[in-house]
């Protein structure tokens, strides 16, 4: 996201604002134990989504909770520190500093990555100079890894089975966030995507990948 006063800002807030939300509908969800989103088979617009043929290893059982700390994507040449942010007074969850493009927010009142649930993590796609750490998050692929080095030592490996890009004049926060399977360890690795309209001060979409635990070192 550019980085200036008030552009990149405000729609920074508005979609912290709608995890938000979400957060609390899985809380509720994962605690009944009632039934859980089918993964779509389609998004508002389909950045990768999940092709046909692309063989995916069975998951992992969910394991305790630890912090994450660093993050990695190796396709991708993504190696980032990962740090726990909360609430801003607005209600919106804090996005990772402006003066740290190159690090990826975590939501600390969520789940952490490798336990049970779906996990969040946040990343600036640009700034008003230089990309940022999650600039080529769109171009990952079904059966790409994603490990996610824990507090307790361990690192929890995930394995993308999703990749969509949804426009945000018919975003539907439910099916971009929403759980596949309430028994996993699931991960959402989300940024802006799309044009940025100054007018509006909104990028016109956001990526959302999908991961889920398929092994823990």
């Amino acid at each position: 996201m550019p980085s200036g006063t008030g552009t990149g800002r405000l729609f920074m807030g508005v979609t912290w604002a709608l995890l938000l939300v979400l957060m609390w509908l899985w809380g509720k969800e994962v605690t009944a134990g009632q039934g859980s989103l089918s993964a779509p088979t389609t998004g508002d617009v389909a950045a990768v989504g999940r092709p046909r043929g692309v063989p995916l290893p069975p998951p992992h059982r969910p394991v305790e909770s630890a912090r994450p700390q660093r993050l990695e994507v190796p396709s991708l040449g993504i190696t980032a520190p990962v740090v726990p942010r909360g609430l801003e007074e607005s209600g919106a969850i804090e996005a990772p500093p402006y003066e740290m493009p190159q690090t990826v927010g975590w939501y600390a009142a969520g789940t952490t990555p490798g336990a049970r649930g779906t996990a969040l993590l946040v990343g600036h796609a640009d700034t008003e100079s230089k990309p940022a750490v999650f600039h080529g998050l769109s171009s990952v692929r079904p059966g790409a890894v994603v490990h996610i080095g824990r507090a307790d030592g361990s690192v929890a490996e995930f394995t993308v089975e999703d990749v969509r890009v949804f426009s945000r004049h018919t975003f539907d926060a439910h099916l971009a966030y929403g759980p596949r399977d309430p028994s996993r360890a699931e991960l959402r690795l989300i940024t802006c995507a799309g044009t940025f309209d100054r007018a509006a001060s909104a990028y016109s979409a956001n990526v959302v990948v999908s991961a889920y635990l398929t092994a823990v070192h």
